[in-house]
């Protein structure tokens, strides 16, 4: 950024009549944690940093704090850590006056990058591809569900009886997406002037659920967007009077939510996507069937990037528009990667393993990390892609079948420790490890209604 766009942004600072601004870091979950300071605060801290409780990395979503982190906790005193705002992230929020809005990435004393901060590991995997020449170039598709709900009436009701926007399964419904009209229309509209635009937005199947695509960018610019428009949903839907949920599966009668994201590598010289060569069978590279190759040989060890809670695996469920199998094919939705390579400008890959529960840095992370893992090491595309019914293509293996076995394979892998650092990965081990634990001792409805009476 060069010094007139710095002062810009500081001058828009110091004019905006509100006094205020908003600062939000990212945790390990993908919740947006953050403040809102007076601008004379923001101006004495805008280039030095502001402190941060480093409890935003000893505590899960709820709130609860770790046990066995070594991180932090209560043995650390949970000290505050330096977090450096990056002035780039500079937005306006169109519902809230276009108060100045800024994300902020974590570091130590010395200005060193904090390894177990997402956006850091994905600042630090980004590096590793721009040193070799790429430009990463990403976005990520979520799936939701909306409900004609608030947060006070839902906890009232215990979370039951929940009440979908719309009824029926209505994919791709002109009709439906003309109810709630307003709310659609906000969510295009403001994210845009958010900076968070979108390619398209529509109704998919089940009751009050939309999909949008985000339009595509260098890839810590994708998850920024991405990370942004889950928050920013949730806040045009609370101004609607409405909750959206980015939960996987919140019923067992409809299909999960999906949280794809598209990938590939550019060249940054001369802006020449680097997947597509018209002479391959299919167009695809040979760099680009070492990136598939990759995924597919990293993707059992660092399954919890993609799928990081106990619901996760819910959606994972043969039959549901979810991956099940360690398959590839091309334009094929029911294999764990899509190929897609009809043209040079859209030449991708699609990973279809990503919930829409996933924490974007992670996942990009995940991806990028992996893919350039098999660029490295030259691995050859040897598996052939599945034709047809990808959920019964058991030959290369299945995906883990829950958080507990996921996290284990990644606990337990040299390869993880060597794509994002033996602290990160630790951490990162730990807090999954945590999530299961914490379910292993809950005493659900299932378990009420089967054995309650009968037992």
């Amino acid at each position: 950024m060069g010094a007139h766009e710095f002062d810009k942004i500081l001058n828009y600072v110091r004019e905006y009549p509100g006094s205020k601004v908003k600062l939000a870091v990212c945790d390990l979950d993908g919740i947006l944690r953050g403040k809102v300071i007076h601008r004379d605060k923001f101006m004495a801290v805008v280039e030095k940093g502001i402190g941060f409780c480093d409890v935003i990395f000893g505590w899960d979503s709820s709130d609860l704090s770790y046990e066995g982190i070594d991180f932090t906790g209560w043995h650390t005193g949970y000290p505050d850590i330096g977090a450096q705002i990056d002035i780039t992230t500079f937005r306006k929020i169109p519902w809230e006056k276009n108060m100045p809005f800024f994300l902020a990435d974590f570091c130590d004393e010395n200005q060193k990058a904090i390894p177990v901060c997402p956006r850091n590991l994905l600042k630090t995997i980004r590096q590793q591809a721009v040193d070799q020449g790429f430009s990463p170039i990403f976005s990520q598709e979520f799936e939701w569900f909306n409900f004609q709900e608030t947060p006070e009436e839902l906890n009232r009701k215990e979370f039951t009886q929940i009440n979908p926007l719309t009824p029926g399964m209505f994919g791709y419904s002109i009709l439906r997406s003309s109810q709630k009209s307003d709310y659609f229309n906000d969510l295009f509209d403001l994210l845009k002037d958010f900076e968070v635009p979108l390619e398209g937005l529509h109704t998919e199947t089940g009751p009050g659920v939309y999909e949008a695509a985000i339009l595509y960018d260098e890839v810590l610019t994708a998850a920024d967007r991405a990370i942004l428009f889950k928050t920013g949903v949730k806040e045009i839907a609370y101004r609607h009077q409405l909750m959206a949920s980015f939960m996987a599966k919140w019923s067992e009668k409809l299909p999960g939510c999906s949280g794809h994201v598209h990938q590939s590598l550019w060249n940054a010289k001369t802006t020449e996507n680097l997947f597509y060569d018209s002479t391959q069978d299919h167009h695809m590279s040979e760099l680009m069937q070492n990136y598939i190759a990759g995924q597919l040989y990293c993707l059992p060890h660092i399954l919890p990037l993609y799928a990081p809670t106990i619901n996760s695996y819910k959606r994972l469920v043969e039959g549901a528009w979810a991956p099940t199998t360690l398959t590839w094919g091309y334009d094929n939705r029911t294999t764990a990667l899509r190929i897609l390579t009809q043209s040079q400008n859209s030449a991708r890959l699609e990973n279809r393993v990503c919930g829409s529960d996933t924490n974007p840095y992670l996942a990009m992370a995940g991806c990028l990390a992996s893919g350039l893992y098999g660029v490295k090491n030259k691995l050859k595309l040897d598996q052939p892609h599945t034709i047809g019914n990808g959920y019964r293509d058991f030959k290369y293996g299945t995906l883990p079948s829950d958080l507990n076995q996921a996290t284990e394979s990644m606990k337990e892998s040299d390869l993880a420790k060597e794509l994002f650092g033996k602290e990160f990965v630790n951490h990162f081990v730990q807090t999954r490890e945590w999530e299961w634990k914490q379910f292993g001792k809950a005493v659900t409805n299932w378990e009420l209604k089967r054995y309650f009476e009968i037992i």
